[in-house]
């Protein structure tokens, strides 16, 4: 059996666990509350002026107000939902899973909230064992797994609420790979809420062509001059052990905090120390090493350069800046002379011991008292805490008025119509 038939038997007959269910539900209002608040970005605006401008067959929401086709309404909202890079990471394969996801599952059709989930976790879990089957070296290469991995999701999830069978689920995972595409050059760029947006795009083309009869090579993902072998794939098979069985998307990590993932793990460990910025001497924040070239930028200048810093997200812990909220890493709080002269008090190592969730902080403090935590993103807390962190987030981005009602509207059972209808708030 080829790597497309297995995947395709699993996105036809899988049957989600509930436990894994529950999680999704909570990635559903994150993609909501990221793509309602990120409506008003720049890059947003701008595509959802494209989608509006071409017109077409009103089938699918935008985030921010509109309707238009299926296709079109995928690449906005995926894109939209991005633009802030504020919504879940899952740090198996380094991907960001729902925005290439949800926007493919909500422009396919008209489908009750709970199918839509389902088919949203087949994707979801597809995409992650895809990034792991893909490995390390697909990404250090240059390719975006949310983009690449996250095509095939978006495929597989819109392919079930087609209800397609497994011969045609096939079809459409061989066109994906034809397709899917992102670079992570973009990164820092318009182009990276943009790869999302294609993944989802690519979801609902490759679903709807293989819906009307297209075919194409059965072995395009892991066969002869395939996906894999041309993009650098490990082509590691175990990524896909305990496939059905196991649900990978329950470790899917929330962002908490308004800033690169990176520095995640040492906001919580240092938050739960309970210190202020005048009680404290020396810092010492201990990382993984690849984050050394992805979030240390010593002294920011910008609110976005404040995003990928170490020393400024420890400053704004330490000096009470609430970090869920954007609009605290602004070029005020990168400039502000207090926040600066804390900084000063940051050192930033590099531990290979550590694993890439992890961080571990070590705090002097001005009378000579040594205080040290550690924080691991994929430790496991209650679902109850998490969702009370993640509407502390809700609250903090789109109002309380409208955090409620998307809390209850992805509750048990997901109202769908009232989600697409919170869909279209206006941009703020």
């Amino acid at each position: 059996m080829t790597l497309a038939a297995t995947i395709a038997r699993f996105a036809a007959s899988g049957a989600p666990v509930e436990n894994a269910r529950d999680v999704m539900r909570q990635s559903l209002y994150d993609w909501m509350v990221c793509g309602i608040s990120g409506a008003s970005e720049p890059v947003s605006l701008i595509v959802r002026e494209q989608a509006l401008a071409d017109g077409g067959a009103p089938d699918a929401r935008l985030f921010g107000g509109g309707a238009v086709p299926a296709r079109a309404a995928a690449l906005a909202n995926g894109t939209i939902s991005h633009a802030l890079d504020y919504d879940d990471t899952h740090f198996a394969h380094i991907g960001h899973p729902s925005v290439a996801i949800f926007p493919a599952v909500f422009a396919a059709g008209r489908h009750d909230g709970e199918a839509r989930l389902d088919a949203a976790l087949i994707g979801a879990e597809i995409s992650v064992r895809i990034g792991l089957w893909l490995g390390r070296s697909h990404y250090q290469s240059g390719f975006h797994q949310t983009a690449t991995a996250g095509a095939f999701g978006a495929t597989v999830a819109v392919a079930r609420l087609f209800g397609l069978n497994e011969e045609q689920l096939t079809e459409a995972i061989g066109i994906t790979a034809t397709k899917a595409a992102g670079l992570k050059s973009q990164f820092g760029t318009m182009g990276k809420p943009l790869n999302a947006g294609l993944a989802a795009e690519c979801g609902v083309i490759a679903a709807d062509l293989a819906r009307r009869g297209f075919v194409s090579n059965p072995n395009a993902l892991d066969g002869p001059q395939g996906f894999g072998s041309t993009h650098e794939g490990a082509g590691d098979l175990t990524a896909f052990d305990e496939l059905g069985s196991a649900w990978l998307m329950q470790d899917v990590s929330h962002k908490l905090h308004a800033c690169c993932h990176g520095l995640h793990a040492m906001i919580e460990a240092l938050g739960s120390l309970n210190l202020t910025a005048d009680t404290v001497s020396d810092v010492i924040i201990e990382t993984h090493p690849r984050w050394l070239a992805v979030c240390n930028i010593t002294e920011p200048k910008t609110g976005l350069e404040s995003k990928f810093s170490y020393r400024q997200a420890a400053a704004m812990v330490l000096g009470g800046h609430d970090t869920s909220k954007i609009a605290n890493f602004s070029k005020e709080t990168a400039t502000d002379q207090k926040l600066s002269a804390v900084r000063q008090r940051v050192q930033v190592r590099a531990d290979d011991l550590l694993s890439e969730t992890e961080a571990c902080v070590s705090v002097t403090t001005t009378s000579g008292e040594k205080f040290m935590a550690r924080h691991d993103l994929i430790s496991k807390i209650s679902a109850e805490e998490k969702w009370q962190k993640l509407r502390r987030k809700g609250r903090a981005l789109v109002g309380k008025d409208i955090e409620e009602r998307l809390y209850n509207t992805t509750a048990c059972p997901v109202d769908s119509k009232a989600l697409l209808d919170l869909m279209e708030t206006p941009a703020r």
